[in-house]
């Protein structure tokens, strides 16, 4: 979950002895005058156009403020089109995407919080005017794929998670957690791009908006591991959860996918696990993280296969390089396991944290230039 963090942050800070997520941001051409200008800072969100042709547009961001920032980029009613995020202070990020004619806002997220600051945009033209490879076509309709069957796999997993809430069965609730959030994890970008169902399941408690009721998975963790104690209220909760994930299953066949969406919500996945796994923020009663983390590297390795046969032809060293990097973090997860999952989070030391953070670092720099790789030249 992506929503309001300043705890986060905070953790993140108190982790300096692991390396900055500021530096997964990569560099960009600042004269670049093709792309959009984005300059962000902690009140301003200033653009170099309002209006930009439909079809592969990229975005050029600058964050000349004191904290780290997020960039995105909405539809009407909140729906992600594209994002990025941890762009670190004095640090720049590029970001490449395919926008279709219509009307948008570009938000910074000064502290990445909050609505954030808004510019609204126009793309013109008659739809999308980028040209596309085949082979990038299958690779879309094979993701599509992916994220049904995912979805369509975890609502029976979540059904027996809500449904040992609902015998008031602690032990057997608190063993069906963990595997009901797989699915997800693996394709969270998707989910978000909705805007309105993450909030719904997988927001923490310091991720409330004001006046908003905290549904979902981590409330139920809360329940089952901090206080220890399954109430009628979690019971309504657990309904809700599945009720919402049905929701979730039936609208991510309709879910906008294209390439640069693609590489840009696996490097997106990364950013989840160095801002919520690594830290333990994710999973802070239940400890569960390296589950969570395993199922973001998947969903990121799937994107970025699909996409290989495009990214490998136009840019050879890119593709050898993320090779090795998602094989070091496999292998590295793999020093974890224990039995069908990992051990306890809690357990794991600050210098083993810091190997992962690093590991995930290394993959996260070349994964940022993937949706470039995939653009037609």
């Amino acid at each position: 979950m992506r929503a309001a963090r300043t705890s986060v942050v905070a953790a993140i800070s108190a982790l300096t002895t692991i390396t900055a997520v500021a530096g997964c941001a990569e560099k960009s051409d600042a004269k670049d005058s093709d792309a959009v200008q984005v300059t962000a800072s902690d009140n301003k969100c200033e653009i170099s156009k309002t209006s930009f042709p439909a079809g592969h547009v990229k975005l050029a961001v600058e964050n000349k403020g004191s904290k780290t920032t997020e960039v995105y980029v909405y539809a009407a009613g909140d729906r992600i089109v594209t994002e990025r995020e941890n762009i670190g202070p004095g640090t720049h990020a590029s970001i490449n995407a395919e926008i279709k004619a219509g009307s948008y806002e570009i938000a910074c997220k000064p502290g990445m919080k909050g609505r954030g600051i808004r510019q609204k945009v126009s793309a013109t033209g008659k739809g999308t005017a980028a040209k596309r490879n085949p082979q990038l076509d299958k690779a879309v309709a094979a993701y599509r794929a992916y994220v049904q069957k995912q979805a369509d796999e975890t609502l029976p997993k979540a059904k027996a998670f809500a449904a040992a809430i609902k015998k008031d069965d602690l032990e057997a609730a608190k063993k069906a957690y963990a595997p009901s959030r797989v699915g997800w994890e693996r394709t969270e970008p998707v989910a978000e791009s909705f805007g309105d169902i993450d909030p719904k399941v997988d927001v923490r408690e310091d991720g409330l908006e004001k006046g908003q009721k905290w549904t979902g998975w981590h409330r139920l963790e809360k329940s089952l591991w901090h206080t220890k104690k399954i109430t009628k209220a979690d019971h309504d909760l657990a309904d809700r959860l599945v009720t919402d994930l049905k929701d979730w299953q039936k609208r991510v066949g309709t879910a906008d996918i294209t390439p640069t969406g693609m590489a840009n919500g696996a490097k997106e996945l990364l950013d989840e696990v160095q801002t919520g796994k690594v830290t333990g923020e994710e999973e802070r009663y239940s400890h569960t993280d390296l589950l969570d983390f395993e199922g973001n590297v998947e969903g990121a390795e799937t994107s970025y296969k699909l996409l290989k046969p495009v990214a490998a032809k136009n840019d050879p060293a890119l593709a050898k390089e993320l090779d090795k990097q998602f094989a070091a973090v496999r292998k590295l997860l793999d020093k974890y396991r224990e039995g069908d999952g990992f051990v306890s989070y809690d357990t794991v030391s600050k210098s083993k944290r810091k190997e992962l953070s690093d590991a995930v670092n290394a993959l996260a720099e070349p994964l940022s230039k993937l949706a470039a790789a995939v653009v037609v030249k």
